[in-house]
C-alpha cells in the first residue's frame, strides 16, 4: 500500500478508470459500434439472405446500392411520404404542444393537473395500442369519427383506406400522441420566464400577441429547438403507425422509409436495406442541422 501523501502513478489511475468503464465499453463495442460498422460495409456489398453462410464470398459493389435506391420508384415514394409527414407533422405537433402549454400556464384553466396527465397519457401508452384504437375510430363503417360526421349530415371518407386521406390521418394521430411530451418541455420553459418582463411589457402598452412574439418565443428558443429536433428525428423514423394501421397502403400512400427498410431486410436484400438506412441517417443529420440553423442561438448583431 502506498504511503500517505504518495502520488498514485498515472498508469494505475488509468487502469482503475478503464476497469470501471470496461463493462460499458465492451457492450458498446459489441452491440453498437461493431453493428454500425458492419452495416456500413454491408451497404457497399451485394449481401443477401442466401449469402449468410458464406459472408466473405459476397461482392463489393461500391455505391451501386445507393444508386439503385434513387432509381427505385418505391423508395422515392417512401421518401416523399416521409417528407410530407415530417413537414406537416413536426409544426403541427409543436403548435399543439405550445398552445396546450400556454393554456396550462395561463392560470385560467381549472384542474390543470388533470389536464397535464390527460395530455401526457398518450405518450406513455403503447403506440401499438393507440394505433389499433385509432384504426377502429377511423373505420369507415363503424368508426366513431364517421358516426359523428353522419350525425351532422356529412358523409365521412374511408380515412385509412383512401390514398388521399391515409397519410393525413396518420399524421394527425401522431401529432395527437406526441404533443404531450413537448407540452411538458414547453410548460417548463414558460414557467422559467420572469413575470416581470410581461408586467413591464403591459405597462409599455404591448398586447398579448406582441408579448408572445417579442418575449415568449425568443426566450423559449432553446426549448423550441430541442422539441423540433427530437420530434423531427422521431418522425423521420415513422414505422409503427403505418405498420399497424395500414401496412404501408393503400397504394403505398403511407409507406415510410423505415417501413421500406424493414421490408427489404425481410426480403433478404441486406446490402440494399443497409444503404437505405444510411440515407435515412444522412436525412436525420441534415434536418437536425437545418433546425439548429433556424432555431439556434443567434448573435446580437444578426
Amino acid at each position: 500500500m502506498a504511503a500517505s501523501g504518495t502520488a498514485v502513478p498515472r498508469w494505475r489511475r488509468a487502469v482503475t478508470g478503464w476497469s470501471f468503464a470496461a463493462p460499458f465499453t465492451v457492450l458498446f463495442l459489441v452491440f453498437a459500434l461493431l453493428p454500425v460498422l458492419a452495416s456500413l460495409v454491408m451497404s457497399v456489398t451485394d449481401l443477401r439472405a442466401t449469402d449468410l453462410r458464406h459472408p466473405l464470398a459476397v461482392n463489393f459493389v461500391g455505391l451501386q446500392n445507393y444508386t439503385r435506391l434513387f432509381e427505385d420508384a418505391l423508395f422515392r415514394r417512401a421518401a416523399v411520404n416521409t417528407g410530407v409527414f415530417v413537414v406537416i407533422g413536426v409544426p403541427l405537433t409543436m403548435v399543439l404542444a405550445l398552445a396546450a402549454a400556454n393554456g396550462l400556464n395561463s392560470g385560467l384553466i381549472r384542474l390543470r393537473g388533470l389536464f397535464r396527465v390527460g395530455f401526457y397519457l398518450p405518450v406513455v401508452t403503447s403506440i401499438v395500442a393507440i394505433a389499433v384504437v385509432w384504426r377502429f375510430l377511423l373505420d369507415p363503417e363503424a368508426g366513431i369519427v364517421n358516426s359523428l360526421l353522419a350525425a351532422v349530415g356529412i358523409d365521412g371518407p374511408a380515412w385509412l383506406q383512401d390514398s388521399r386521406t391515409s397519410l393525413a390521418s396518420i399524421t394527425v394521430m401522431a401529432a395527437w400522441r406526441n404533443f404531450g411530451s413537448l407540452m411538458v418541455i414547453f410548460l417548463a420553459a414558460l414557467q422559467g420566464i420572469p413575470v416581470d418582463l410581461y408586467e413591464a411589457a403591459t405597462l409599455d402598452g404591448a398586447g398579448r400577441w406582441q408579448q408572445f412574439r417579442r418575449i415568449t418565443l425568443p426566450l423559449m428558443r432553446p426549448a423550441l429547438l430541442f422539441g423540433a429536433v427530437i420530434t423531427g428525428i422521431g418522425y423521420l423514423q415513422l414505422f409503427e403507425e403505418p405498420l399497424v394501421m395500414t401496412q404501408g397502403g393503400p397504394l403505398s400512400s403511407t409507406l415510410s422509409v423505415s417501413y421500406h427498410i424493414y421490408n427489404q431486410f425481410g426480403f433478404g436484400n441486406y446490402g440494399y436495406a443497409a444503404a437505405a438506412s444510411y440515407v435515412l441517417f444522412v436525412a436525420i443529420v441534415a434536418l437536425s442541422a437545418l433546425q439548429f440553423r433556424l432555431l439556434g442561438a443567434r448573435d446580437a448583431s444578426s
